[in-house]
């Protein structure tokens, strides 16, 4: 795998160890994301969002 897939791969069993943690910087990035393109892509973002929640397991719901 290239390096960029051992980032991610590692990233993601940080966010395994630490749900809390990882939940809210995903829930961070989301309203980043939302707040810069005027919630343009609020489906999507919850889509990615609720993605990456579950790729480490993590608890936390969309906030929209």
């Amino acid at each position: 795998m290239g390096k960029l897939g051992d980032v991610a791969n590692k990233a993601k069993e940080m966010a395994k160890g630490h749900p809390g943690q990882a939940d809210k910087g995903v829930e961070s990035a989301e309203r980043v994301v939302d707040e810069r393109t005027g919630d343009k892509y609020d489906a999507q973002t919850d889509k990615a969002a609720d993605a990456a929640r579950r790729s480490y397991g993590g608890g936390g719901t969309a906030s929209h």
